[in-house]
């Protein structure tokens, strides 16, 4: 269980680096500056010029407190774009907790489904992805961004999100994926606090016990803002933690982690070839 069926650079020992192209207006990172088909699409190949392995094209933000869009409008932002970007090459994943729109992001060229809700959102999603053959992330989550930190209650995170994700593996499989299929996301911020988040940043080589590649999303989300908050305890403005992203992508990259999420691909596929670097040193010595 440790390759996933994605293309992925010939002889690539190291963590990949997965570029996020919201084509959303209301995402918390980006604003919708990639609302836009175009300039969706021109985003994602630059993202693949500096360095992306994979390009993460997603129609609906999953905020705190944001509305669901609908089916309609979430398919018309993602299959032109994903369809595109295919055409160039790129290898796309598509962001979606709806089966229906994973199968046409599959049938436009997405190799790699990346869900969320683990499948929870919708019923049908593995068995979608199973008649796919396409990589899932499976990601642990407790609910909907509208109520979600009401469900951030824990005794020992890195325990019980592992029991979990190994519960909806089971489920997954059950319903016809493979193990081949299968990338886990510990869900960083989704019915999780700062203390939570770090823990299981933290606790990553625990979870790759599970046997599955592991994906960690980690990129301007509010526990990297809230540490580096101005001595008022103002948290520093998502677009100004890219430099602490990068830090995280690093220790991530060494832990083990199989690909990061980002939004600034550059510094942090530099990051992740200094990580490997390391660990092929480490191993020498």
């Amino acid at each position: 269980m440790t390759s996933v069926p994605i293309n992925v650079p010939e002889g690539t020992q190291r963590c990949l680096v997965m570029g996020v192209v919201n084509v959303t207006p209301d995402s918390f990172s980006d604003g919708g500056l990639w609302f836009d088909e175009a300039a969706a699409i021109q985003h994602g190949l630059r993202l693949v010029e500096e360095g992306a392995d994979i390009v993460d094209v997603g129609g609906e933000s999953t905020r705190p407190g944001a509305a669901r869009v609908s089916l309609e409008e979430e398919l018309a932002r993602v299959v032109p774009v994903i369809r595109a970007l295919d055409a160039e090459g790129v290898a796309v994943s598509v962001d979606t907790m709806r089966a229906e729109v994973a199968k046409a992001a599959v049938e436009a060229g997405a190799r790699l489904v990346n869900d969320v809700s683990g499948g929870l959102a919708d019923p049908e999603m593995p068995r979608v992805v199973a008649a796919t053959g396409v990589s899932y992330v499976v990601m642990h989550w407790r609910g909907h961004s509208h109520d979600m930190y009401s469900r951030a209650v824990y005794a020992d995170v890195v325990t019980e999100v592992r029991e979990e994700l190994s519960k909806r593996v089971d489920l997954v499989l059950a319903e016809g994926v493979s193990e081949e299929q299968v990338v886990l996301d510990p869900g960083l911020g989704f019915a999780k606090n700062a203390e939570h988040n770090w823990a299981l940043l933290a606790g990553l080589p625990q979870l790759a016990e599970l046997g599955y590649p592991l994906l960690v999303g980690a990129s301007r989300k509010r526990f990297l803002g809230r540490l580096l908050a101005d001595p008022d305890g103002t948290p520093r403005p998502f677009s100004r933690s890219d430099d602490a992203t990068l830090a995280v992508t690093a220790l991530a990259a060494h832990a083990g982690a199989w690909c990061v999420r980002v939004h600034e691909v550059g510094p942090n596929a530099d990051a992740v070839r200094v990580a490997a670097a390391w660990k092929r040193a480490g191993a020498n010595t």
